[in-house]
């Protein structure tokens, strides 16, 4: 593992200059008029999360340091659970929006359509949403098809996220729309993926058709929140973000899921350690400098054992 995980930081060292700074002009850095920015971080090989500190030392440095990282293993302790009623969500229907492929996921322009999210006092205004494949959160750990998160800001550029889980279901008949008029598809996710494959390349984007927005916020507010402070899941990994992760989950048909894999492919980062604890990375270099003496018992082992394959 060792050899391994050397030679995959010097090759990740060789090519940081070409990459410059992954996080510069992707998710919340919009700049209307520009072509779409194609992100330069992966989720394998050597621009895969492990190596992302590498794409620039300094930017990037929390991914492989930060003690509160995500997303993690949504677990008792790890959380407060919070009604939607305690919170404020509000988001119009939109006529059309901006939906565009960063190569690192799919994503919906919101910036300016309105939408707020009120949390603890402050109010958060919507910029995007994105989805990741499989989801990044682990619901106790069970690991879902997808998630989206939905990245709000504050004037002073605080962050807070809402992740939904997607779960799949399959198209349902007109006999069993009658019988369970709720165990059908999110049409808002119909309605957003019926343009995936017109983004199927990175850097090229699409209108989507109206969106109605509604259907998700009453679905969210239906049930809570888990709430706890994080990270970003893509670098730079800039902690102090407030995650609340639905209890209510989305649905998505197996047809159209299968479209989108077939657009996004792999892109989630790897569950982290419990919030305040050390950084998977740090510590398997601190194992590294000083192997242990007999075989390792805490939650590195199945992190190190991929490495080395």
């Amino acid at each position: 593992m060792s050899s391994t995980f050397s030679r995959l930081f010097l090759l990740a060292a060789s090519v940081t200059p070409a990459l410059g700074f992954c996080g510069a002009r992707t998710h919340l850095d919009r700049r209307s008029g520009e072509e779409v920015p194609i992100s330069k971080f992966g989720y394998i090989d050597a621009g895969g999360p492990i190596l992302w500190t590498q794409l620039d030392l300094a930017a990037n440095a929390l991914c492989s340091t930060g003690t509160n990282q995500s997303p993690i293993n949504m677990v008792e302790g790890q959380f407060q659970l919070v009604p939607a009623s305690d919170t404020e969500l509000t988001i119009p229907d939109v006529e059309s929006a901006i939906f565009e492929n960063l190569g690192s996921t799919v994503e919906v322009d919101m910036g300016g359509a309105g939408g707020k999210f009120v949390l603890e006092g402050k109010t958060y205004e919507l910029q995007q949403f994105h989805f990741h494949h499989p989801s990044e959160h682990v619901d106790n750990g069970v690991s879902l098809p997808m998630e989206m998160h939905m990245v709000f800001t504050t004037e002073a550029k605080e962050i807070a996220v809402i992740g939904v889980y997607i779960d799949l279901i399959d198209t349902p008949t007109i006999v069993q729309l009658h019988i369970l008029p709720r165990r059908a598809p999110s049409t808002l996710l119909e309605t957003i993926f019926s343009s995936i494959g017109e983004i199927a390349s990175p850097g090229t984007k699409t209108t989507t058709k109206p969106l109605v927005m509604s259907e998700l916020v009453t679905l969210l507010m239906a049930g809570s929140f888990q709430r706890y402070n994080g990270s970003l899941t893509t670098p730079p990994c800039s902690e102090g973000v407030a995650w609340s992760v639905a209890t209510e989950k989305l649905l998505l048909s197996k047809a159209t899921y299968q479209a989108v894999r077939d657009v996004v492919g792999f892109n989630s980062r790897y569950p982290q350690n419990k919030l305040g604890e050390g950084n998977l990375l740090a510590l398997i270099l601190d194992q590294k400098a000083t192997p242990p003496t007999e075989a390792p018992t805490n939650s590195t082992g199945p992190l190190r054992r991929w490495l080395r394959t």
